[in-house]
């Protein structure tokens, strides 16, 4: 059952990656907000099935297997949504999955390192920064 008033998140996947990767900063933050169960973390099949299709690159696999492995876990226990539609909103089509996934699952946020690549909002969703939601949220 989701806590009432939960704020819900969508995050891109160079958000996801930069945050492995990096481990600090907002990014990396923004990831500890979600896999800490803060932030309700909102995704769809297609976007687990390219989160893990990125993280199993041969240029990922030196990443730090541990942080990866709890993200990985994280995902599994996310809200899991079927989009009832197909968009072409995103300058870049595959981006067009987490615009759907938001859509359907009523996120607050879209986070992205790409926000040239959405519309500034989309169906109530704001999409931004991960320093942008860090800064929102902090004000909330």
């Amino acid at each position: 059952m989701i806590p009432k008033g939960m704020i819900k998140v969508v995050i891109d996947t160079n958000v996801l990656v930069s945050g492995i990767m990096t481990k600090r900063g907002a990014k990396a933050d923004v990831l500890d907000l979600v896999s800490a169960g803060r932030r309700l973390w909102c995704v769809s099949e297609p976007i687990v099935e390219e989160y893990l299709g990125v993280l199993a690159r041969p240029r990922f696999r030196s990443l730090d297997a541990g942080r990866v492995q709890h993200v990985i876990a994280c995902i599994e226990l996310a809200e899991l949504v079927v989009p009832t539609m197909t968009l072409a909103v995103s300058r870049d089509g595959p981006d067009n999955r987490f615009l759907e996934c938001a859509e359907v699952a009523g996120a607050e946020y879209l986070v992205t390192g790409n926000a040239r690549d959405f519309p500034a909002e989309w169906k109530g969703t704001r999409v931004l920064g991960a320093r942008k939601l860090l800064a929102v949220l902090q004000e909330k």
